[in-house]
């Protein structure tokens, strides 16, 4: 017997003298696409479609095919279509409503194809008909409140929630996308929030909820009021809250987790072991080739929450255990998808802290940690786009979280102590890090760790300009902090010190060629101001004397640098360039620094040449530094504790129309609506009647 092969919706036997048969879901579709109406000659045509089994390809395909003036003939069709897929939202056979989900999807997207401004037509009239719009939509958007809301199926809830994400990044700049209007009038807000509260659901659908919330909060939120904004930054539900940080974890937590495999792979593989045998020359090529995609639309999420809910903040310090080695899924748990932002969720088993109970022999973690490790991976290769946004995102959010009291509250505590085991990108000059005897500090340690991190490895070049400007006002935020209510944390300060001052050598050795692109003073500047919060402050927040006196041991210990940049500054200043005032502004920074050198170094020459000793001894250097203190004048300088908060709408802007664009392209690329075969269906509703 002859095998029956499916393809593009045509059956065909492999004999080659029977014409091919068309599968009956398309010889309706094809009805549809002429200028009758299809229910004249068979009444029961629109209740027969939607027992079909939906063949998406065909049909986008087939109105992706018409150009404009075609599609317009039958517009009247299409309009019927839709309101029907809307009517069989609410009929009780859940084959049906799947079937009138997936021809949403495919309408929506296959004659958004041709909304092109040479086309002439309005993609809301093509679909809905301008007459009866306002009445289909808050129907339609009522029907899919109702399915996310009701206890029903989870393929229905995904198929709703996919139907939505199609809604929203049909076009490329969602602003643009006129239907999201009647999603901001009938808001399915409460919907979302409802699947973040519940276990179950967040488990099956909370990936898709927070991206789509991500990218409804975004839709105008420069030119109107948007409904998504407003009611997010009001949520203060703790099961919601603790939901959506739990969803947000997963997804950054598998990242980290996959990277750590590639990661592990890399080093047990063949070019580890010739990488050991010639030595460290190839070492950072072969850690370019440890690459997971990155999730923006995951980190959009997170950014919204922080920077929108101020009850959100509470939510990066909520412990649960580490999810990496909690879970233990018994099933295959799907990965992230290989192509960037995908809307498939990284894992199936969201944790819940009630849950999960708590092991003592289990490291501790917090969604804040989780953030901090995702943002020690993506921020060690800035040369990738994908990588460049999300690094700079990671310091936005933190820049939110720095500007916090309340985070800066638990940031700070003593009592709240975490092993952070942050990833450090291989250099030639140093060893890998043993992690294994990380202390337990507090979490601002590990920011403070980032911010060093992120200064030490990133001189190149392609200066990153931007980035290192929002680590060092990070950095500047949190000492802020300290000095306003008397923090005393001990940190290895000496480690931030040494990154500044080689940050200001990198930029000096490099005056010609990054000039040409960067105004460097700037970044000067906030270093130098940085050593004057010190010198000015750093008696009411470092933890000992002896910090305080390590401190000047450093600016002494590296004053070439500092007379270098002075002589630079120095130059720029005397003359009428375009450089004059900027330099200056650093020129006039560096007063006290050049009154600490001018007035040790001296004494150090002399103590010295008294006791016959041609170099000193660190010890030595500081006994002639606290013995001399008394003598020292130093300038009071102003406003070093004052900072500009972060604004979005007036600095941020561009940056996010960008970010926003690029993951609904790609959440639109990653949209799998025939992920449900019809037999899992059927076997889910075998109660259909």
């Amino acid at each position: 017997m002859a095998q029956t092969e499916k393809k593009g919706g045509l059956l065909r036997k492999s004999s080659a003298s029977k014409k091919p048969l068309k599968e009956k879901v398309v010889l309706m579709y094809d009805e549809i696409f002429t200028t009758e109406d299809p229910s004249k000659c068979n009444p029961r045509f629109w209740e027969e479609l939607f027992l079909m089994k939906v063949n998406l390809e065909y049909l986008e395909g087939k109105l992706e095919a018409l150009d404009g003036e075609e599609l317009m003939k039958i517009k009247d069709n299409i309009n019927c279509l839709f309101q029907r897929c809307i009517q069989a939202l609410g009929e009780e056979h859940p084959i049906r409503v799947v079937n009138a989900l997936q021809t949403l999807c495919a309408l929506i997207r296959g004659v958004h194809q041709k909304n092109k401004s040479t086309s002439g037509f309005d993609i809301i009239n093509m679909l809905v008909g301008f007459d009866k719009a306002e009445l289909c939509m808050k129907n339609l958007m009522e029907s899919l409140d109702s399915l996310l809301c009701a206890e029903g199926s989870e393929s229905l809830k995904s198929l709703c929630l996919k139907l939505l994400l199609c809604l929203v990044t049909v076009t490329d700049n969602i602003s643009q996308n006129t239907i999201l209007e009647y999603v901001m009038i009938n808001s399915i807000f409460e919907a979302i929030l409802q699947i973040l509260s519940s276990p179950l659901s967040r488990r099956e659908h909370g990936y898709d909820a927070v991206v789509l919330l991500a990218l409804l909060v975004n839709y105008r939120k420069y030119e109107s009021v948007n409904p998504y904004i407003v009611k997010l930054s009001i949520v203060d539900d703790e099961a919601t809250l603790n939901g959506m940080g739990l969803v947000i974890a997963q997804a950054l937590s598998e990242y980290n987790r996959q990277y750590k495999d590639k990661e592990e792979e890399h080093q047990t593989g063949f070019f580890s072991a010739l990488t050991n045998m010639v030595g460290s020359m190839f070492i950072a090529d072969a850690d370019e080739k440890i690459s997971v995609q990155t999730n923006e639309a995951i980190l959009l999420a997170l950014y919204e929450a922080v920077h929108l809910n101020r009850n959100f903040i509470t939510v990066l310090a909520q412990s649960h255990p580490e999810m990496g080695l909690m879970t233990t899924p018994t099933s295959p748990v799907p990965t992230t998808p290989v192509t960037p932002l995908g809307t498939t969720p990284p894992s199936s088993d969201v944790i819940s802290s009630a849950e999960l109970p708590l092991d003592a022999d289990v490291q501790t973690s917090n969604l804040l940690i989780t953030f901090l490790k995702y943002s020690s991976i993506v921020m060690q290769d800035t040369k990738d786009e994908h990588r460049l946004h999300s690094g700079k995102l990671c310091l936005i959010i933190l820049t939110c979280i720095a500007e916090d009291q309340y985070a800066n509250a638990f940031l700070h505590d003593d009592n709240m102590n975490f092993r952070v085991n942050l990833h450090r990108m291989p250099m030639r000059h140093r060893k890998k890090a043993a992690d294994k005897n990380l202390p337990c500090r507090p979490l601002v340690c590990a920011v403070l760790d980032l911010m060093v991190e992120f200064i030490v490895t990133h001189m190149m070049k392609e200066f990153p300009m931007d980035l290192y400007v929002r680590c060092i006002q990070i950095v500047h935020k949190l000492l802020c902090y300290q000095k306003k209510c008397r923090v005393r944390l001990h940190y290895t300060w000496r480690e931030l010190w040494s990154a500044l001052i080689n940050l200001l050598k990198f930029l000096m050795s490099n005056e010609t060629v990054l000039l040409a692109k960067h105004n460097i003073f700037t970044l000067a500047l906030m270093v130098v101001n940085l050593f004057n919060m010190f010198i000015t402050y750093g008696d009411t927040f470092l933890p000992t004397p002896s910090s305080y006196d390590e401190l000047y041991y450093e600016i002494i210990r590296m004053h070439q640098n500092f007379d270098n940049l002075y002589s630079m500054v120095l130059r720029l200043s005397t003359n009428a360039g375009q450089w004059k005032e900027p330099a200056s502004k650093v020129t006039h920074a560096l007063v006290n620094i050049r009154a600490i050198i001018n007035h040790f170094n001296p004494k150090i020459e002399s103590y010295a040449a008294v006791n016959h000793i041609s170099q000193l001894s660190e010890d030595q250097v500081l006994e002639v530094v606290r013995s001399n203190y008394d003598t020292l004048t130093l300038k009071l300088q102003d406003g070093l504790d004052q900072y500009e908060r972060y604004s979005e709408q007036h600095k941020e802007a561009a940056f996010f129309k960008e970010l926003v664009r690029s993951i609904s392209i790609n959440v639109r690329k990653n949209l799998a609506f025939n992920t449900l075969s019809q037999e899992l269906l059927l076997k889910e509703f075998s109660t259909i009647s």
